[in-house]
C-alpha cells in the first residue's frame, strides 16, 4: 500500500467502516443481552443458551436475502437500470415477507422438537420452547432488515444500516432491564425486547426504502419472475456453501469435544478469536460485493480487475495485521482460561490462526468479489472442495488426534478455497462482464 490514499481506497474504507460497525453491534450487544438474563439463573442462562444456537443456524440460512440482493442492485444501478435495482429490492422485500410468514409457522409448531433437538430437558426445555416461540414472532422482521442491508448496501450505502443497527440494538437494551426485572417478566421480558427492537429496524428501513424511493412492490407475477428466479438460484448456492461451512466448523467442534473436555473448551476460546478477527476481513468482503457488482455493470476487465487488486490488497493489510495481533494477544487466553492446561493449548492452536490470518483475509475478501461479480458457483465448489478436504483429514488423519491439528485442517480448509478462487477469478469476471 502507497503513502496516500486513492480515490478507491476512499471509497472502500467508506463502505468498509461502517459496515464493521453493523457487524460489531450485534454481538456486543448479544453479551449485554446474555448478561441481563444470566442474572435470573443458571437456568435462565441454559435455555438462552439453546434458542440462541437454534434461532443462528435458522437465521444463518437465510442471509442470502443481503448476499444476492446487494451485487444484483449495485450492478442494477452501475448499468443505469434504476428501475431493475428497484424490482430487486422489491421482490426480496416480498420474498421475505413470504419466507417470514412460512419460518413462523413452522417455529411455532415445531418449537418443542427443535429444543428437544438440542437436548434439553424438564424447566431449561420449558423456558426455552416459551422464549424461542416468542423470539418467533419477529421473524419476519429479521428477514426484512436482512434484505434491507442489501439494499442499502446495493446503493452503496452501509452508514445506514450502521444508524439502523445502532437504534435497534439501543432499542433492546433500554427494553431488556425494563422487561427483565422492573416488569418482572423474566426470560419472556428479554423475547418480548428483541421481539420489539427487531420490529422496530424492520420498520425503519421500510419508511427509508419507500421515501427514497429504493424499492417497487411488484403488481404482478410476470414483473418479480425475473428478480425472484435470480434471488432464488442464487440464494439457494448460498444456502448449499452456508452448509459445507457450517459442517467444517461443526465437524472440528466435535472432534475437539471427542478428544475431551479440556480440548473442547481450548477450541471455544480459539474459535472465538478467531471469528472476532474475521469480522475486520468481513466488512472490506461486504465492501467488495457493492464496489465489485457496481464495477461489472458500467465497466470492463481492466477495470474490474484494478479494483480486485485494490481490495486484496486491504485484505493483505489487515490479514497481516490480523497475524501479529492475535501472535501476540494469544499470551492473553490464560485469563479466559478455566484451567491452566486449558490455557496452554488454546495460546497454541491461537497460533495457527495467526499463521492463516493472511490467508484467510484474502479468502473473505475473495468471498466479495465472487459474490459481486455473482459467480455463486464458484463459492460453493471453493466451499465444498475445502470443507470435504478438511473434514477427511480432521476424521482419518493424524491431525484429527490434536486440538492443534484439528486447526491446521481448518488452515487447509482455508488454503484449499483461495486456491480455487485463484483457478476459477478468470471465468468468473469474464462471465460477469457479458451477462
Amino acid at each position: 500500500m502507497t503513502g496516500r490514499l486513492t480515490t478507491t481506497d476512499k471509497e472502500i474504507l467508506g463502505l468498509a467502516v461502517p459496515a464493521l460497525g453493523s457487524l460489531a453491534i450485534d454481538p456486543l450487544l448479544t453479551l449485554a443481552d446474555t448478561a441481563f438474563v444470566a442474572r435470573l439463573g443458571t437456568t435462565e442462562l441454559a435455555a438462552l443458551g439453546v434458542d440462541a444456537a437454534i434461532l443462528t443456524l435458522a437465521f444463518f440460512g437465510f442471509n442470502f436475502l443481503s448476499f444476492v440482493t446487494t451485487p444484483l442492485v449495485a450492478k442494477s444501478l452501475g448499468q443505469g437500470a434504476v428501475d431493475d435495482a428497484r424490482r430487486y429490492v422489491g421482490t426480496a422485500l416480498l420474498l421475505a415477507v413470504v419466507l417470514g410468514v412460512l419460518m413462523t409457522v413452522v417455529v411455532e409448531a415445531v418449537a418443542p422438537s427443535l429444543v428437544d433437538l438440542m437436548g434439553a430437558e424438564g424447566t431449561v426445555a420449558g423456558d426455552a420452547v416459551s422464549y424461542l416461540r416468542i423470539r418467533a414472532l419477529a421473524t419476519i422482521a429479521v428477514l426484512v432488515v436482512t434484505a434491507g442491508h442489501g439494499a442499502f448496501r446495493g446503493h452503496k450505502d452501509t452508514r445506514t444500516p450502521f444508524v439502523v443497527a445502532l437504534g435497534v440494538n439501543g432499542v433492546n437494551l433500554v427494553l431488556d432491564p425494563l422487561l427483565i426485572f422492573v416488569l418482572g417478566m423474566g426470560l419472556q421480558g428479554a423475547a418480548w425486547a428483541t421481539v420489539a427492537a427487531q420490529w422496530v429496524g424492520a420498520i425503519w428501513f421500510l419508511r427509508l426504502i419507500r421515501s427514497r424511493r429504493m424499492g417497487e412492490r411488484p403488481r404482478r407475477l410476470a414483473e418479480s419472475l425475473p428478480a425472484l428466479m435470480s434471488l432464488g438460484r442464487n440464494g439457494g448456492l448460498l444456502i448449499v456453501r452456508t452448509a459445507f461451512l457450517l459442517a467444517a466448523f461443526t465437524v472440528a467442534a466435535s472432534t475437539a469435544t471427542r478428544l475431551g473436555p479440556t480440548e473442547i473448551a481450548a477450541h471455544q476460546l480459539v474459535a472465538q478469536v478467531f471469528l472476532l478477527s474475521a469480522m475486520l476481513a468481513d466488512s472490506l468482503e461486504v465492501a467488495a460485493q457493492a464496489l465489485v457488482a457496481d464495477e461489472t455493470g458500467r465497466s470492463g476487465v481492466e477495470a474490474i480487475g484494478a479494483l480486485n487488486r485494490r481490495l486484496l490488497r486491504w485484505g493483505l493489510l489487515v490479514g497481516g495485521s490480523l497475524a501479529v495481533l492475535v501472535g501476540l494477544g494469544r499470551y492473553a487466553l490464560p485469563i479466559l482460561a478455566s484451567e491452566p492446561l486449558v490455557a496452554d493449548m488454546a495460546i497454541a492452536a491461537a497460533g495457527v490462526v495467526a499463521l492463516i490470518e493472511p490467508v484467510a483475509a484474502l479468502v473473505f475478501v475473495s468471498d466479495g468479489i465472487f459474490v459481486g461479480l455473482l459467480a455463486i458457483g464458484s463459492m460453493v465448489l471453493s466451499t465444498a472442495i475445502g470443507a470435504v478436504t478438511a473434514i477427511a483429514l480432521m476424521q482419518w488423519s493424524p491431525l484429527g488426534d490434536s486440538l492443534v491439528g484439528i486447526w491446521w485442517a481448518l488452515a487447509v480448509f482455508i488454503a484449499l478455497r483461495g486456491v480455487v478462487f485463484v483457478l476459477r477469478y478468470p471465468a468468473a469476471v469474464s462471465t460477469a462482464v457479458r451477462s
